[in-house]
């Protein structure tokens, strides 16, 4: 298995990103967004990739170096008071590694340390992996369900 880095987006990370949106396959594009999706929007590329890191972060999850560093893997927040709305997308080679819980221990170290006291997520009740990822986190979590999305709140306090 190749050694994988998780790190802060940077600003030059754009086409990395494009390629890893474009490397996902439909039914993870589904599962994260909710909905099927050939592309990301210029809005959206710039909001991930030139976040402040404080009120929206951003980490990758990285392979290679250089010219062949790849993105595998994503993860950030966006705050919202005292509470961040979190989202994950892992290239499917790469899942069940870890990466994710990765990016989830990192993301809650930079939110605590900026004031944030909750992370929340919806997540669809079919996406197992992420609901298992969110349940085994360490942080006390709270859930509920309503038409076929899970809204969870996780407690960074």
């Amino acid at each position: 298995m190749s050694d994988v880095t998780i790190r802060a987006v940077r600003p030059d990370d754009k086409e990395r990103v494009v390629k890893a949106f474009r490397a996902l396959d439909r039914r993870s594009v589904y599962l994260r967004f909710f909905s099927y999706r050939k592309e990301l929007g210029e809005e959206e590329l710039r909001r991930v990739t030139e976040c402040d890191g404080v009120s929206e972060a951003v980490l990758v999850a990285t392979v290679g170096s250089g010219d062949e560093e790849t993105i595998v893997g994503l993860g950030g927040y966006v705050r919202s008071g005292a509470a961040a709305d979190i989202a994950f997308a892992v290239e499917e080679d790469f899942q069940r590694r870890g990466i994710a819980s990765r990016l989830l221990q990192q993301l809650a170290r930079i939110a605590r340390a900026n004031g944030i006291t909750r992370f929340e997520a919806d997540v669809l009740a079919e996406n197992m992996p992420m609901l298992t990822v969110l349940r085994r986190s360490g942080l006390a979590m709270g859930a509920s369900q309503r038409e076929g999305v899970v809204h969870v709140t996780l407690s960074l306090a």
